[in-house]
């Protein structure tokens, strides 16, 4: 049950992102391009994903445990430190140079398979040189 709802979940994300325009690399890089042909239509789905998520949470932190699992998992560490800043910019400069972030990528290897899996491949090395660089510290 619980891969079901996540499944849905992600169906549901992922429509939303199609439907926002957002599987397109140039809605991303118009929204950085302060200077040019701004394109302000990312801050909007930006706005709206967090006014849903803080409604949500709202919600489901008033219950004793999630539906599908014993306890809540959040995060312990709610600090900002060195390697939450580096890592948020690392990740910035990375989306900005390809207009893609890992949701529009797993939703856009239906649509250019040749490019998206070429950025999940390097996304997961990523991911594995950043866990093995944080597991040594």
């Amino acid at each position: 049950m619980q891969l079901l709802f996540a499944s849905i979940s992600g169906l549901i994300f992922g429509f939303g992102l199609a439907l926002a325009g957002m599987l397109n690399p140039s809605k991303v890089q118009g929204f950085l391009n302060l200077f040019g042909n701004w394109d302000p239509s990312l801050a909007f789905v930006m706005g709206g994903g967090v006014l849903i998520n803080f409604i949500g949470y709202q919600m489901i932190l008033k219950r004793e445990k999630p539906i599908f699992d014993k306890k809540f998992f959040l995060p312990k560490v709610t600090k900002i430190d060195r390697n939450l800043v580096l890592g948020s910019a690392i990740f910035g400069i990375g989306w900005g140079l390809a207009g893609l972030c890992p949701g529009p990528v797993i939703a856009n290897i239906l649509i250019q398979p040749r490019d998206a899996l070429l950025f999940l491949i390097i996304m997961a090395i990523g991911l594995w040189l950043g866990k093995n660089i944080r597991n040594r510290e």
